[in-house]
């Protein structure tokens, strides 16, 4: 497809991906209806959307991410995809990391904001602030941002590893029996390094296939490889308990995704509106909005079951509308900001 389609399809792909991801984190029945009979019956259905069909969402950003770092990559442009990567990805996570700290610290000492938070007294010391940075201790969500960037400062090497089909299957395949034996690194989560190892052996040898123009041909492809995802999902496999539900889990949201991007023509995407560009701004504001969302509700709002699933449902559309309204403040009176907090996209 041509470059714009392409562009675009990524900008709808990874708009659906931030929506989802809200709804991982928007779970709110007991919160608002405590440990009863309607508030696990309400957590049930949060968690159908939440658990199954929103939990590919990172995995998918993981695919779109290394994707794109390989696409077009030889070791000669190491630094230059480091130095677009700085910009785009640490800066950003350091940032958002201390002004949630930041946030509590200041939230917590303020009446009604304290016990929204929850956490009592945040302390600021200067080596709270260094683990609230490098931890995200106090941006949860972030872990994904920690862990792409391990992944980057590996890429030459997964580079390396994936340049030859035969060498880069192997190493998928190890990965996946590693995943599958219940083994894990302290630092690195396996089934990230699988995601992104495979969206980088797409971008060196499967570009024909990724960007190419609809066909019926993949979109048969498609439909097969997200039917095989939901099938394999329920797939009991042999062995540790532990290997057994994560591969079950990885191949899931691997093929699920992958199958998602075949059967969508990006040639027939309207071009994205506005609001839908503010994707990394989205998900790194999305979690201080659903927190204080559902922990104000919670404490205002009666105990009226509809009113959780309801919140739960529209939480996606809430913070997109607010996420949007601060971006365009801060693209129109503070632009330098606004670049510096999105990694200047």
């Amino acid at each position: 497809m041509e470059e714009k389609y392409f562009k675009n399809k990524i900008i709808w792909f990874t708009f659906l991906y931030s929506l989802l991801v809200i709804w991982v984190h928007s779970y709110n029945a007991v919160l608002f209806l405590g440990k009863t009979s309607s508030a696990y019956q309400i957590d049930w259905l949060e968690r159908f959307l939440g658990d199954t069909m929103a939990q590919i969402a990172v995995p998918g950003f993981f695919l779109i991410s290394s994707y794109l770092f390989f696409r077009g990559f030889s070791l000669d442009r190491t630094w230059v995809k480091y130095k677009s990567r700085i910009k785009s990805v640490v800066v950003p996570y350091v940032s958002w990391n201390f002004l949630y700290y930041f946030g509590y610290v200041i939230g917590s000492r303020l009446p009604f904001l304290s016990q929204v938070i929850g956490k009592g007294k945040v302390p600021f010391t200067f080596f709270e602030s260094v683990n609230a940075i490098l931890q995200y201790r106090y941006n949860y969500v972030f872990w994904y941002l920690n862990q792409l960037i391990l992944l980057i400062i590996l890429a030459p090497l997964i580079y390396l590893i994936v340049k030859k089909k035969l060498y880069g299957g192997l190493f998928l395949g190890g990965v996946f029996a590693t995943i599958y034996m219940g083994f894990g690194l302290s630092f690195l989560n396996l089934d990230a390094l699988f995601y992104y190892t495979a969206g980088a052996f797409a971008a060196v040898h499967g570009k024909h296939i990724v960007e190419k123009s609809f066909q019926r041909k993949y979109l048969v492809v498609g439909i097969i490889t997200l039917v095989s995802a939901l099938l394999i999902r329920k797939v009991d496999f042999p062995g540790d308990i532990r290997g057994e539900l994560a591969v079950s889990t990885v191949c899931y949201r691997l093929l699920f995704p992958a199958g998602l991007w075949l059967v969508i023509p990006g040639n027939y995407l309207k071009k994205p509106k506005d609001w839908m560009k503010q994707n990394f701004f989205l998900y790194a504001t999305h979690f201080s909005m659903v927190r204080f969302i559902n922990k104000a509700g919670a404490l205002l709002l009666p105990p009226v079951p509809a009113i959780p699933f309801i919140l739960y449902l529209t939480m996606p559309v809430i913070c997109v509308c607010v996420s949007y309204q601060i971006s365009r403040f801060l693209r129109a009176y503070i632009p330098a900001v606004w670049n510096y907090l999105n990694g200047g996209r």
